[in-house]
C-alpha cells in the first residue's frame, strides 16, 4: 500500500482569525456538512439507520498533521495492457454513456482485481474520464481493504477538512444526514448547489485515479455531474490552445479552510497554495485538459486581475456549459464510481428535498505534480 501522511502532531488549532488573514480572496461555495443527528442516523426519529455506521463521519479537532511532502508518484496505467483483458473480459458488459466521457461496467468485481486489472483500471478510467462500475462488493469490505486498495494507485490524501470515519482519516466522507435541512439555509441566497471543481487541486500534487463509493441514498436526486476537461480543451481553437500554453494560475485552500473553520468545522493542516500549469498533460494518455477550476483556482500568474478574471470566466463557463462532453452518474446500491481528476472536473448536486441520507467515501490517491509538455499545433 502507498503512504499517507498520517503522522500526528499535536499543535494549536489555527485561530480562525489567523485563517481570514492569510487567506486570499475569492470564492468558495461550501455546502459540506460538519455535524450530525446521532439519534437520526441511529434509526431513531422517524429515521431508517445508516447501513453502515462504522463509515460515520468524526471530526476531531485535536488530530492537526505536518505539511504534506514531495513523493514520488508511480504512474501504473503506464503498464497496462490496452485491450484490457483482465479489467474487461467477455463476462462484462460496458455501456458507454457518452461518445467522450463516462461509462458503465457490469460484471466485475474491483475488489479481485489482479494488479495487471488495476494497472487496466488507471488507464481505461484515464480514457473514458468517469467510470461506474455497478454491484460491487466494495463498501462491505473493511476499511483497511478499501485502503489497501486504493493505496496502489498512489499516496492516501488526508483532507483538512471533513468529516472521516474514527482512526481512518484517509477516508474523505460525503455525507448529509437523515432528517437535515441545512442546505434550506444555502438556498436562500443561492439558486444552484452546481459547484465544479477537481479534488484539492491546491495540493502539490493533486489526486489522480479517484474512487467514491455509496452506502446510502435518497430515493431519487444526488447524482454527480462530470466533464471532460481533455475534450474541452480540444474544442478550442488552435490559436487559443496557443495561448493559454505557458500560462500558470494559482489554486488556492484558505478559503475552504476558512469556511470550516468559521461553521465550527476543523482545519487538520495549514492551508497552502500552489500554482499548477493552465494546461497539464497527463502522463499515460499524453492528452492535454484545462486544469483550472472555480472552487480552488484564483488568478493568473503574471496577469492583471482584470485579465486574469476575464480568461478564467471564460474557461469556466467552457466547461460548466459544455453539455456535449459531459456525462451525469446516477448512484445505484453497490456503485463505484472511478475518476481521473487530472482530465476531469465534476460537481455534486444538492437536489432532493425529503432530507434523506446521502453517504458515500471516497479514497484520494495523490499522483505526480501536474505537469506541462509544449503546444503542438
Amino acid at each position: 500500500m502507498a503512504p499517507s501522511a498520517v503522522e500526528t502532531e499535536t499543535t494549536t488549532v489555527p485561530n480562525i482569525g489567523t485563517l481570514k488573514l492569510n487567506a486570499t480572496t475569492g470564492p468558495y461555495k461550501e455546502i459540506a456538512t460538519t455535524k450530525f443527528d446521532k439519534d437520526a442516523e441511529a434509526g431513531l426519529k422517524g429515521h431508517k439507520a445508516a447501513k453502515y455506521p462504522h463509515y460515520l463521519p468524526t471530526w476531531n479537532p485535536n488530530d492537526k498533521y505536518p505539511p504534506l511532502q514531495p513523493f514520488e508518484h508511480y504512474e501504473h496505467g503506464k503498464d497496462a495492457d490496452p485491450s484490457f483483458p483482465n479489467l474487461l473480459p467477455e463476462s462484462t458488459t460496458v455501456t458507454h454513456l457518452t461518445p467522450t466521457i463516462g461509462t458503465e461496467v457490469k460484471g466485475i468485481q474491483l475488489s479481485t482485481l489482479s494488479d495487471a486489472g488495476k494497472d487496466e483500471l488507471a488507464r481505461f478510467v484515464a480514457e473514458r474520464k468517469v467510470v461506474a462500475f455497478r454491484d460491487q462488493d466494495f463498501r462491505d469490505l473493511s476499511i483497511e481493504q478499501a485502503l489497501e486498495f486504493g493505496g496502489y494507485f498512489g499516496r492516501h490524501h488526508i483532507h483538512p477538512t471533513s468529516g472521516a470515519p474514527e482512526g481512518y482519516p484517509e477516508i474523505h466522507l460525503v455525507h448529509r444526514g437523515a432528517g437535515d435541512n441545512s442546505v434550506d439555509k444555502f438556498f436562500a441566497n443561492r439558486t444552484s448547489s452546481v459547484a465544479w471543481h477537481s479534488d484539492v487541486s491546491y495540493e502539490a500534487q493533486p489526486p489522480g485515479t479517484t474512487f467514491l463509493y455509496i452506502f446510502d441514498k435518497p430515493e431519487s436526486g444526488g447524482d454527480t455531474l462530470f466533464v471532460n476537461a481533455a475534450e474541452a480543451y480540444n474544442r478550442l481553437s488552435p490559436a487559443f490552445q496557443e495561448r493559454l500554453h505557458g500560462l500558470k494560475a494559482t489554486h488556492s485552500a484558505h478559503e475552504q479552510a476558512n469556511a470550516s473553520a468559521l461553521r465550527g468545522g476543523i482545519v487538520r493542516r495549514e492551508p497552502v497554495i500552489h500554482e499548477h500549469p493552465i494546461i497539464r498533460t497527463h502522463p499515460v494518455t499524453g492528452e492535454k485538459a484545462i486544469y483550472v477550476n472555480p472552487q480552488f483556482t484564483r488568478d493568473i500568474v503574471g496577469l492583471k486581475k482584470e485579465e486574469s478574471d476575464v480568461l478564467l470566466k471564460f474557461l469556466y463557463d467552457h466547461l460548466a456549459y459544455g453539455a456535449d462532453f459531459q456525462a451525469r452518474v446516477k448512484w445505484e446500491e453497490g456503485t463505484v464510481v472511478v475518476w481521473d481528476n487530472r482530465v476531469t472536473q465534476h460537481s455534486a448536486l444538492i437536489d432532493w428535498k425529503n432530507a434523506q441520507r446521502r453517504h458515500l467515501a471516497r479514497l484520494t490517491p495523490q499522483a505526480e505534480r501536474p505537469f506541462e509538455t509544449p503546444y503542438k499545433g
